[in-house]
């Protein structure tokens, strides 16, 4: 059997943090019934889940960092986590596929877009759960520091409550400056 990698990233929409992707090799034993796309899942259930695939598969993430995403874009910065989460796996799949409708410049590598593929491909979903989760850990933690932001809520999102937090408190080193509404305030 072919060996096939699914990878997705999140956080592009985010305003503050890096960005993260996870590369997923799911073992036969998995139960890819249980495998949703990571946005359709309750919190409780995504972290029960990325416990269950970690056991179950050959997982990797990668990130890309704020200053990344400032110098190179959203969209570059999101097909470099990913790059670099697929170099991380510890066995070479055949087939990588990517969730979306581009694909990070990989020699040596079989890559396939799949556009709405968390929704489609388990591997795909498995990759956007393992990345949401490790995502949203890193985001709450940072969170403690910044309470008056309320990123273990909104992990950065442009909520009512953030933006609010922003126009009182001020932009962050963890927030992204070229993003509207955040570029607007400088």
């Amino acid at each position: 059997m072919k060996t096939i990698a699914g990878v997705d990233e999140v956080g592009r929409g985010s305003l503050i943090g890096p960005v993260y992707a996870a590369a997923v090799i799911l073992k036969k034993t998995i139960n890819k019934k249980l495998l949703k796309d990571s946005k359709s899942l309750k919190k409780n259930k995504r972290e029960f889940l990325a416990k269950y695939i970690k056991k179950n598969s050959i997982w990797a993430t990668g990130k890309a960092s704020v200053s990344e995403i400032e110098k190179i874009n959203i969209l570059h910065a999101s097909l470099l986590a990913m790059e670099r989460a697929i170099k991380k796996l510890k066995k070479k799949p055949k087939l990588i596929l990517v969730d979306g409708n581009k694909t990070p410049n990989l020699k040596n590598y079989k890559l396939q877009s799949v556009i709405k593929g968390d929704q489609k491909i388990p591997s795909i979903s498995a990759a956007s759960i393992i990345a949401k989760v490790t995502r949203d850990k890193m985001i709450s933690k940072l969170g403690k520091k910044f309470k008056n932001y309320y990123w273990s809520k909104n992990y950065g999102y442009g909520t009512k409550q953030h933006l609010k937090a922003i126009k009182k408190f001020g932009i962050t080193s963890h927030h992204r400056k070229t993003f509207s509404p955040i570029s607007k305030l400088k």
